[in-house]
Parts: structure tokens; C-alpha cells; sequence
């Protein structure tokens, strides 16, 4: 089948899904989730028998629209991530419905399970988008529905405000994008990213360069890397969790992959030095930034979100170190990085999310006393704690380890540097969840309540971060394509 037909179903799906969620009852919203999921596994089952490569059978669409490994791979990523953060919507819909309609009632949950589909296709096209013109149309589709889903809990003045800080920056990005390609159009004529390579001169390298950081600061945002950083925190606070799950994941990796679709052509010009020395500034810039300022957080979101600023820049360093030769290319070690993030993250929101459910908050002292009140859940959370902080034998050991090792094969030694010193500074402020279930006590001693489906979902994803961690290679043959 043809593979732009994938998105369609998925879209399609979404709208017939919105007219029937009007029909169904309150009590019932849950099986508008359910039946996405179901939507998104049947485009996931599709995405196998797939036609692959840059030829479709529509030769109008072969401008705008490329189905190569990377679009593969990320079309794949960015459905399994749609497909967890229903499954953590479903866990989350009580304290939806407490600030979107009656408490006793989940009739404002229906539309929310169907703006991750909307998001989900506007992602899978920016996978595939191959002309500056498709990827601010799917970058435009993907963010709308973005804003959406951070302030739908109208009821609740954190998630306005995340609204409204996130429409703001969200605006200002896109301004700089639409005015960087403007830029790039009138330096070279095309908008296609397949030709833009052979129209870079002497000549115009100046007004390119210019509108190719215009542009840079546009994904900045997209991906959460300094200078365009400044919505993360406040956001991945006020936002649902399943919307901060979703955003940092699957927003984060859809902006990667129109980082790389982007930048490729100039990394492979006579201006790639200069481009990778700007990836190699905002790269260091990103990890430092990100890993000292979670240092003093007391809430476990921001702690994310911070991380979240950190591992952005430590994804930008295989680009820096643009490799696209036989060996592990930077896109398939950025693909690797992401694939392992998303195991560990859901994880990690799993957790918070039962946590919340049980205290009520967000902080790390809702952790106190967690290895007393549910060593089980206590121990998944530490092995958890310990991928993200790139722990060996885990998971996230091997994503730090192949950025660092392209990084060194590239020459990048300051930004090396200062990605050691956010390493160290992450392995202080994440062991302090781990200080806090262990060494400190709860004044409420009752054990946690935990679901069977995030219990069973916890589990897997720790099993795949410790598999992950002593066998990384399905990894490799995933990205391999």
C-alpha cells in the first residue's frame, strides 16, 4: 500500500472517531481511547507493508513527500508514543474530568483522546516531509493541536497558564521559521530540501546561513534546546501528564527528524563546518543549561522537563558530528537515542502518574517513603531513575555512550566536556528521587494503590530498559531500517 495512505487512516480515524464521541455516553468516554488505540494499531500494522522509497505512485506528491528509513523508523516511534499516552490518559481521566466538566462525570475527556490522533498524523507527515512547504504545514497541524491538548483543563489556572505561555512562544517559532525560509526561497529559488545543496554558492552562502539560523531557532523550540527553552518548564508543569508525556516524546522526536531533513543539505556543503559549529554552541549550551538548572527542583515535572532541556542538547551532538558514512550515521544514533528516551520517560510519567493518584502532588517528596509503602513500584522507579541518569547496564547508558563517542570522533571537545559535567550534575539531582523512597519516611504510611494496567505497563517498560541495557541490539536493527 501506498505509505502516505497510513496517515490518512490515522487522520480519517481521528475525525469519524470526534463525530462519535458526541453520541457516547459520559460514563463511557473511556472506549473513545480504547477505540484510538485501536485506530493507531491498525496504521501501526500497516506501516509494515508499506511501499518504501523516495517514489510514490502520486508524482505530484513526490516533492513534498519521501518514505525512506528515517520516515519509517519515526512514523513507527511517533505512533507507539501515541498509542502510551492514550494508554496514560486513561490512567489520568479522573483529574481530567475534575477540572474540564462534573467531577462525577468524564463528558470532557471524549475530544481529548482524539486531539492525540490529530497530533499523531501532523508528526507522521513531518517524518516524511522533504520541502520546506510540507514541513511548516504538518509542523502547523502538529503544534495547533498542541496548544490544545497543554490548556485543555480549563478549570485549572496551571494549565491556562502553560496554555497561553506555550501559544505565545509557539507563535514567535513559527514567525522565525516562515521568515527563515522566506530567506532560504529567495537565496536559492526552491523550497525543496532535495535541491537546496546544489543552488549553495559563495554568493548567497551569507543569506542562507541567515535563514537557516532563523530556522534553527524555530526547531529549537520544537525540539526544547536553548535559546527557545524558556516554555518547557512552566508547561510540562501545568500541562496534563499525558500531555507532557506526549510533548516529550513524540513532539520532541518529530521536531528531530525535520532538524535532520533540514540541516542535511547544508552539513553536506561547503558551509557544514559552520553549521556544525552552531549545532556544536547550542548543543553545549542546551546540556549545560538544562542539567544545572534541575539541579534545584523540588518538582518532579519541571526535574523531567530541565532533563528533558539536557537530553535535547545531548541528541544534538551526533549532528554536530555529522556523520553520514557506512558506520552508525547521526541519524540512526539520534534514532537510537530516541528510541531508548521513550522507554524510559513513559516509564518515568507511569510512575508520577500513580503517584499522583495516590498523594495527590507532583513534587519529589511524594516519593518519601515509597520503598516502604510499595517496594515493588519502588524498585521499577530506581532502575527507572537510573536509565535516565545514564546508569550502565541500563538502557540510557548506551544512548549517552554513542552521542559521546561520535562527539569524540568529531572533535568536539568542549562540548564533551560540558557534557560530562551535565552527566555528573544529572546523576546528582535524579538520585535524589531515589534518596527520597528510600532514606527519608512519609508521614502517611498506607501502601500505594496501583492499577493493573500501570502496574503491568511500569513493568514492561523497565524490563525493556534493563534488556535494552545489557542487549542493545534490537535497537540497532530497528534504526537500521
Amino acid at each position: 500500500m501506498s505509505s502516505y495512505l497510513i496517515e490518512i487512516i490515522v487522520l480519517t480515524g481521528g475525525l469519524v472517531l470526534l463525530l462519535i464521541e458526541a453520541f457516547v455516553s459520559p460514563k463511557q468516554k473511556f472506549k473513545v481511547a480504547y477505540t484510538g488505540i485501536f485506530i493507531l494499531g491498525i496504521a501501526l500494522f500497516c506501516l509494515f507493508f508499506a511501499k518504501k522509497g523516495y517514489s510514490t505512485e502520486n508524482t505530484e506528491l513526490t516533492r513534498f513527500y519521501a518514505f525512506d528509513s528515517l520516515a519509517l523508523f519515526f512514523k513507527g516511534f511517533t505512533i507507539v508514543a501515541t498509542i502510551l499516552a492514550l494508554l496514560l490518559a486513561l490512567e489520568y481521566r479522573k483529574v481530567l474530568s475534575k477540572f474540564t466538566a462534573n467531577p462525577d462525570s468524564e463528558d470532557g475527556t471524549g475530544e481529548y483522546y482524539c486531539l492525540f490522533l490529530f497530533a499523531c498524523a501532523g508528526m507522521m507527515w513531518m517524518a516524511s516531509a522533504k520541502d520546506l512547504v510540507s514541513i511548516f504545514v504538518a509542523l502547523e497541524l502538529t503544534t495547533i493541536t498542541s496548544y490544545i491538548l497543554v490548556g485543555y483543563m480549563r478549570r485549572n489556572v496551571g494549565s491556562l497558564e502553560a496554555g497561553v505561555k506555550f501559544l505565545i512562544l509557539g507563535a514567535l517559532s513559527t514567525g522565525f521559521l516562515v521568515y527563515g525560509i522566506a530567506w532560504i526561497y529567495g537565496a536559492t529559488g526552491t523550497t525543496d530540501l532535495a535541491l537546496i545543496g546544489d543552488q549553495i554558492t559563495e554568493k548567497n552562502s551569507t543569506y542562507l546561513l541567515f535563514g537557516l539560523a532563523l530556522v534553527l531557532i524555530s526547531l529549537a523550540f520544537k525540539i526544547g534546546a536553548v535559546p527557545m527553552h524558556l516554555w518547557i518548564p512552566d508547561v510540562y508543569q501545568g500541562a496534563p501528564t499525558p500531555t507532557t508525556a506526549f510533548l516529550s516524546i513524540a513532539s520532541k522526536a518529530s521536531g528531530f527528524v525535520i532538524t535532520i531533513r533540514v540541516i542535511e543539505p547544508f552539513l553536506e556543503s561547503e558551509l557544514g563546518s559552520k553549521v556544525a559549529f552552531i549545532l556544536a554552541v547550542l548543543a553545549g549550551a542546551t546540556i549545560l543549561l538544562g542539567n544545572l538548572a534541575a539541579i534545584p527542583q523540588t518538582n518532579f515535572k519541571r526535574l523531567l522537563a530541565y532533563s528533558s532541556i539536557a537530553n535535547a542538547g545531548f541528541i544534538l551532538l551526533p549532528l554536530a558530528a555529522w556523520n553520514a558514512g557506512n558506520d552508525l550515521t547521526s541519524k540512526e544514533v539520534v534514532a537510537f537515542y530516541l528510541a531508548i528516551y521513550l522507554v524510559m520517560t513513559f516509564a518515568a510519567f507511569f510512575i508520577l502518574s500513580v503517584i499522583h493518584r495516590n498523594t495527590g502532588s507532583d513534587d519529589i517528596s511524594a516519593f518519601e517513603g515509597l520503598g516502604q509503602r510499595s517496594p515493588i513500584l519502588a524498585l521499577m522507579t530506581a532502575i527507572i531513575i537510573g536509565a535516565l541518569a545514564g546508569l550502565p547496564l541500563t538502557a540510557g547508558f548506551w544512548g549517552k555512550f554513542l552521542a559521546f563517542k561520535m562527539a569524540v570522533t568529531g572533535g568536539l571537545w568542549v562540548p564533551v566536556i560540558l557534557g560530562f559535567i551535565g552527566v555528573a550534575a544529572g546523576f546528582y539531582y535524579y538520585f535524589q528521587v531515589i534518596r527520597a523512597m528510600y532514606w527519608r519516611q512519609s508521614l502517611d504510611e498506607a501502601p500505594i494503590k496501583i492499577s493493573p494496567l500501570s502496574l503491568n505497563i511500569i513493568a514492561i517498560l523497565t524490563g525493556i530498559v534493563v534488556i535494552l541495557g545489557i542487549w542493545p541490539q534490537p535497537i540497532y536493527w530497528l534504526v537500521g531500517g
